[in-house]
């Protein structure tokens, strides 16, 4: 990937005539990625999509900041990367991939980068590792059609969105702002 410090992972999955055992995250194949040791565990969630749904750009203010893991156990999902750290030599890049139950790859988010998928198919579920619990203050967005970002959000599609991702901000009006994290050089989230 080319956004600093996000990367993707292969799941190993073990296939039998009963069906498949998957292992989404693993600690040495994450610390081998990642080239730092994996980050603290505080909360697991998962949503459920319809066709269509775009859930994001979202990020977390920075302090604290929100590291994500993420793979798509069910459905498909088109999932982009967005590197909105002020400073970083990728900033106002992305990386996209598509995760999905047969090959199940995951992605991990660093700290100061967005987040955002689009549900391919009915029923896409998206589960999250997340190195900080859930806090509403905290959780900001910019807009997944802002033309200054070029997201490769299928034409195909009729997006259904939330209030709030509907009338995010544009990346030139989030850092007007101040509401973007800054990069910090040296740190495990300004890559590898």
């Amino acid at each position: 990937m080319t956004v600093g410090g996000a990367f993707a992972a292969a799941t190993p999955a073990f296939p039998d005539d009963r069906g498949v055992f998957l292992s989404p995250l693993l600690a040495s194949q994450f610390e081998g990625a990642a080239g730092q040791p994996m980050f603290p565990l505080a909360q697991v969630s998962y949503s459920v999509s319809r066709r269509g749904v775009v859930r994001g750009v979202h990020f977390t203010a920075t302090p604290p900041g929100c590291a994500k893991y993420v793979y798509c156990p069910q459905g498909r999902a088109l999932d982009i990367v967005v590197d909105l750290r002020v400073g970083s030599p990728t900033f106002g890049r992305h990386d996209s991939i598509v995760l999905d139950r047969e090959h199940c790859p995951a992605v991990y988010f660093p700290v100061g980068v967005g987040h955002l998928f689009v549900a391919l198919e009915d029923d896409t579920v998206m589960n999250y590792l997340l190195s900080q619990e859930y806090r509403p203050e905290n959780e900001l967005a910019v807009s997944a059609f802002d033309p200054e970002l070029a997201l490769p959000i299928p034409q195909d599609i009729e997006p259904v969105m939330s209030p709030r991702d509907r009338d995010a901000p544009t990346l030139a009006e989030a850092r007007a702002a101040g509401l973007l994290p800054l990069f910090a050089a040296g740190s495990p989230s300004a890559g590898r």
